[in-house]
């Protein structure tokens, strides 16, 4: 029996197999403590105002593999899974403790303080190192 026959054979036998996992990528929701420190036009820090806050956020596992393959470099073909944002919403939240340099607690026009973040709003699993198309 040649080498050349042999071969084939070996790459018949390897080619497929893998295990198929399941995914379970999902939108969560989760609280995260922000602080935030506000200066003044001169450089001085002139309150710090925080706030706990409902934010969704994206967590799971996505189905992953690696098999064996006689034209890959590495000598595996591999196809990592990750749970990612797949599309983010922008939102205006009004921190309601504010703090002077001496830690008062400060009423007026200067007790609250709205700031902008993003969060997902929607999850999804992308091939690791692969760039969301996020909207």
């Amino acid at each position: 029996m040649s080498l050349g026959f042999i071969f084939p054979l070996l790459l018949l036998a390897v080619a497929d197999v893998q295990v198929q996992g399941t995914s379970a990528c999902e939108t969560l929701p989760s609280t995260i403590h922000i602080i935030k420190e506000i200066y003044a036009a001169n450089g001085q820090m002139e309150r710090t105002c925080e706030g706990e806050v409902a934010v969704s956020k994206c967590e799971g596992s996505c189905a992953s593999k690696v098999r064996p393959s006689a034209v890959s470099h590495s000598g595996f073909m591999k196809d990592c899974q990750c749970c990612r944002e797949s599309n983010l919403r922008s939102r205006e939240i009004t921190l309601t403790k504010c703090y002077d340099q001496d830690g008062k607690l400060l009423t007026g026009d200067k007790e609250t303080y709205v700031i902008s973040l993003k969060e997902p709003a929607d999850c999804r699993c992308y091939r690791c190192g692969e760039s969301a198309q996020i909207r």
